[in-house]
């Protein structure tokens, strides 16, 4: 075994590192299947949505320049030639001073460029119709290829789908869509202490909560979760375990062995792996100082604390957004897309410089502000983050976020 090193880097040239795998190949997967996928290439249009301009509302389809001014002091009068069919395009054109009937969804006919809803009209029989409001050109009216255009993207490739992309392709008719293929995890645990979670643990040992844990996060992150079970703390059951995991899987988490001490096995385990290359062992982060990263070809084996809430920290993280990254996600790290919200800190909090700091806190709302109370305590217990809503980053260069000062948190 070769002299282990720890080499610490900041969380930004970490990502850094990150960036040097490639997101995965692009599959195929039916529409019924594509919600949570990123897309893979840009969706062109093969015809304009809508296919014709049409109405947005209940009421009449009219020229807005026959009502300009029109109010409930000054109505236009107007008079309909008719209703229009809201399963085929009216056979007729609209003159000077005429209207038509319309439904939503309805047609607009040649000559009309507005609706007014039925709300602002009043029949005043024979035909005539009151109008008691002006319009400007296209209003209540979805024009035609506004949503798509022929031979244009109406949807880019990097795009996370959504039910709202779901519609668009449904609208489309695209039943097939190429996406980024969803990673495959391997999940291993490490520790002679650990035993399995349907075992009565004696003093000395405890369950194996990462295997879950790590394995519900990756899943939460869109990837295929696999785990691998627990493997004793000795080098030649390590290198295996990690071997197989790599043949079946694009990611291998393993936590425990990360620290540097003569029992922490997993950077050896690496080295004796062909073809793997050690990246680095170490980030200036808190909690998961002792973060193993390393790469195989394009496979990542990442060597997770293996302390509960420094592991779950360092996949919140890290963790996710690589596994959303490298599923098509070219936004994945950038944290002012994830779900936070704005909330002054209920007390002081100090931290060490050069390191980036995440603090677990709950929000609560008081006299109407949201305010963050940190949620302190060791690494290895689980109820910090039990109660803990998310996370508020102290960044590296600060000796800690004075009370009453705002922060963003990270929800989990």
């Amino acid at each position: 075994m070769k002299k282990d090193f720890f080499n610490v880097l900041s969380v930004q040239e970490f990502i850094q590192k990150l960036h040097s795998f490639t997101p995965l190949q692009a599959n195929t997967v039916s529409i019924e299947k594509v919600d949570g996928c990123v897309l893979a290439t840009d969706i062109i249009a093969e015809e304009d949505l809508p296919l014709a301009s049409r109405s947005c509302m209940d009421g009449y389809a009219i020229n807005a320049s026959n009502i300009f001014g029109a109010s409930e002091a000054n109505p236009a009068y107007l008079e309909s030639v008719g209703d229009i069919d809201i399963e085929k395009p009216a056979s007729f054109t609209l003159q000077d001073g005429e209207c038509a009937g319309i439904v939503t969804g309805g047609i607009l006919p040649d000559g009309a460029d507005a609706v007014v809803m039925v709300e602002h009209t009043e029949s005043l029989g024979a035909g005539t119709i009151e109008i008691r409001k002006s319009l400007a050109p296209y209003e209540n009216v979805m024009l035609k290829g506004e949503d798509a255009t022929t031979g244009k993207p109406a949807l880019t490739a990097g795009t996370r789908i959504r039910p709202q992309e779901v519609g668009m392709l449904a609208a489309l008719g695209i039943q097939e869509i190429p996406v980024y293929s969803s990673p495959r995890v391997g999940i291993i645990s490490t520790g002679d202490e650990l035993i399995p979670i349907d075992e009565k643990p004696v003093v000395g040992q405890v369950r194996d909560v990462n295997s879950y844990t790590l394995a519900a996060c990756a899943r939460r992150a869109g990837a295929t979760a696999t785990t691998y079970g627990l493997v004793e703390d000795k080098l030649d059951s390590l290198k295996e375990a990690l071997e197989n995991a790599l043949a079946e899987n694009d990611v291998v988490f393993l936590s425990g062995g990360s620290s540097v001490g003569v029992r922490d096995l997993t950077v050896g385990a690496i080295e004796q792996i062909e073809g793997a290359e050690l990246i680095n062992h170490g980030v200036a982060i808190s909690p998961g100082k002792p973060l193993i990263l390393a790469k195989c070809g394009n496979k990542a084996i990442w060597g997770l604390p293996g302390q509960i809430a420094s592991a779950q920290v360092v996949m919140f993280v890290l963790g996710m957004p690589f596994l959303r990254y490298l599923s098509g996600d070219t936004n994945a790290f950038d944290q002012s897309r994830w779900p936070s919200k704005q909330a002054e800190l209920s007390r002081n909090v100090a931290s060490k410089p050069g390191r980036e700091d995440y603090v677990r806190v709950t929000v609560t709302e008081k006299d109407g502000k949201n305010i963050a109370i940190p949620v302190l305590g060791k690494s290895g217990l689980l109820k910090t983050m039990l109660q803990a809503d998310g996370v508020a980053r102290i960044n590296a260069d600060s000796e800690g976020i004075y009370e009453g000062t705002v922060v963003d948190v990270l929800f989990f």
